[in-house]
């Protein structure tokens, strides 16, 4: 299998690297616009093969996508922050633009490729790579919903004090922090409900804290996060990779599915040699239905700013 991963900073640094120690991959190509950057990640990450003991070949190119020819799956993590003094409109204006440029390179170097979305705003990014790559809809997947699962798994553990193997749970809505609906009614530690073992209150500490996952790692680290995104990338890789029909929340675009149409949002999704097999649709409580729909609108009014971009 050959990945190309868009974006060779932190994020993307990471997802190459991450996918590399997996060892499924017989290649993986770095792309970005700095000159020389992706080649000397590479490099640096190539160093380190006998040391992880991988065998996958990891090159970098200077924003050229024929380097990153016959991709089975190819990742978009590039885009900007938003800065002091920039307006949403501004920054959703920007990463559009970003984003659909990256989208056309990958297809017309790669076009059976499955498409991962990094790039933030993330539903509304892979929104418009929907809207303007002509794709079947189980091709493109946005990656945040298995990274804010990730995060809510940490938080039931630390609450727990348990390992993170005991739990599970996951977090569907939007990727954001006013977006995202942990579903902690359905939230276990070896197929015990986590309300056994733990207060409405502390329960209600661990949906707060999952929501404001990436705003607190920012906060302590000046800069968003890294390495959990790389390592949730390279999980939905490799579920794509080895077929494994393995679940995640990602965000997928909606025909009805969950009463929603005509967006992206985190939903359940089988993950295989197709990308997405299939959007389950999962019992919500009345409570989990409406925050859902409540999440939707946020992300509709996201959407709303890519006037133009589609």
């Amino acid at each position: 299998m050959k990945v190309t991963v868009v974006g060779a900073g932190a994020v993307g640094a990471s997802c190459a690297e991450y996918i590399a120690i997996k060892n499924f991959a017989s290649e993986v190509v770095l792309v970005d616009i700095k000159e020389g950057y992706a080649e000397g990640k590479a490099m640096d990450l190539m160093q380190t093969a006998s040391l992880n003991g991988f065998d996958t070949k990891i090159v970098g190119s200077t924003n050229d996508y024929a380097v990153t020819a016959g991709s089975d799956v190819a990742v978009i993590t590039s885009g900007i922050p938003r800065k002091p003094g920039m307006t949403r409109e501004e920054l959703i204006g920007i990463n559009a633009g970003i984003v659909k440029e990256v989208t056309s390179n990958i297809l017309k170097h790669s076009p059976e490729a499955i498409i991962i979305v990094v790039s933030n705003p993330m539903d509304t990014m892979t929104y418009l790579a929907h809207k303007t790559s002509g794709l079947p809809k189980h091709r493109i997947i946005g990656m945040g919903g298995a990274l804010d699962s990730a995060r809510f798994k940490y938080r039931l553990a630390e609450a727990l004090e348990c390992p993170a193997s005991d739990v599970d749970g996951m977090v569907i809505g939007g990727h954001s922090d006013t977006g995202m609906v942990p579903l902690i009614e359905k939230a276990v530690r070896n197929s015990v409900p986590v309300s056994e073992y733990l207060s409405a209150d502390r329960m209600q500490q661990v949906v707060e804290d999952t929501k404001v996952g990436g705003a607190t790692l920012t906060k302590l680290l000046g800069t968003s996060a890294w390495y959990a995104p790389g390592a949730a990338v390279s999980a939905l890789v490799h579920a794509i990779a080895n077929d494994s029909k393995k679940m995640f929340p990602c965000s997928a675009l909606l025909e009805g599915e969950f009463g929603l149409n005509d967006l992206c949002i985190g939903v359940p999704c089988v993950l295989g040699a197709n990308g997405i097999e299939r959007i389950v649709e999962i019992e919500l409580s009345d409570a989990e239905k409406a925050k859902l729909q409540e999440s939707a609108e946020g992300v509709r009014k996201t959407n709303g700013l890519l006037e133009g971009s589609i």
